[in-house]
C-alpha cells in the first residue's frame, strides 16, 4: 500500500520483524472467539483532515500521510472484545506500524477495544497488518496531489485490477457529505481469517453515491 513512505522501506524494515514469527500466542488470545474474517480499515488522510479541523494537529495530518489504517477488525458473534493486554511493541516494529498507523494512543486504543476478539498477542496483530498492508495495491488516484471527481465503478475497477483474487463485493467506499459534494474518506477491504480476499459481509456497505470526490494529497 503507498503511503507517505516509501513501501521498500517498510518492507525492509519488517524483514527485521520474521525473528519474532514463533512468538506465543497469550493465554488470553488463544481462548478468543473464532474468527470469520477481517475488515481492514483504510482511511484517505487528505480528505479527514479537511473534513474535520480538530484533526489537523494530528500526527498523520501534519506530516502528509495519504493513507492511515485505523484498524483490521475482526468478525465474530461477540459483542464484547475489550482486551486488557498490553499494546506496547517492541521498538523496531512501532516505527514499522507507525508508517501505515502513527497515532500510538490510537494504535493502543484499537488493541483494548478489539484484542479480546482476536487469535493472537498484539504483536502478532500488528504484524498482520503490516504483512495486509505489503500485499494491497492501491490506485495512484487515492495519493495524488489532485483533487479529482471520481466513479465508484471505475475505482473498484481499478482495485480489482491490481489485486487479482479481490471480488467486486470485497472492497466497499465511505463517503462523507460536504459543500462540495460527497468525498471519499475509507476504503473497507475483507478477508478471510486465512488472509485471502473474500467477500465483504452483508452488515459491511458502501456509504457513497455513484459519482464522489478524492481529496488531493497536502
Amino acid at each position: 500500500m503507498q503511503l507517505k513512505y516509501g513501501g521498500n522501506k517498510i518492507k525492509r524494515l519488517a524483514l527485521l520483524l520474521a525473528g519474532c514469527g514463533g512468538c506465543l500466542v497469550s493465554a488470553a488470545a488463544s481462548a478468543a472467539p473464532a474468527v470469520h474474517g477481517y475488515v481492514m480499515n483504510v482511511q484517505l488522510v487528505p480528505a479527514v483532515c479537511s473534513l474535520d479541523p480538530q484533526k489537523h494537529k494530528k500526527r498523520k495530518c501534519l506530516e502528509g500521510y495519504s493513507l492511515n489504517i485505523t484498524g483490521l477488525y475482526p468478525e465474530t458473534g461477540q459483542q464484547d472484545c475489550l482486551s486488557s493486554s498490553s499494546a506496547k511493541l517492541p521498538p523496531i516494529q512501532a516505527k514499522v506500524v507507525a508508517r501505515v498507523m502513527p497515532d500510538e494512543s490510537a494504535r493502543n486504543a484499537l488493541w483494548h477495544e478489539i484484542g479480546g476478539c482476536v487469535p493472537m498477542n498484539s504483536s502478532q496483530y500488528f504484524r498482520t497488518i503490516i504483512n495486509y498492508a505489503e500485499k494491497l495495491k492501491i490506485p495512484e488516484e487515492l495519493t495524488s496531489q489532485e483533487t479529482r471527481q471520481m466513479q465508484a465503478a471505475v475505482l473498484r475497477s481499478k482495485m480489482l485490477r491490481l489485486n487479482p483474487g479481490l471480488p467486486a463485493p470485497g472492497v466497499q467506499f465511505s463517503c462523507q457529505p460536504s459543500y462540495a459534494g460527497s468525498i471519499l474518506t475509507d476504503l473497507k477491504i475483507c478477508y478471510r481469517s486465512d488472509g485471502k480476499y473474500k467477500q465483504c459481509s452483508n452488515n459491511v456497505l458502501s456509504s457513497c453515491p455513484p459519482s464522489f470526490i478524492i481529496k488531493g494529497s497536502f
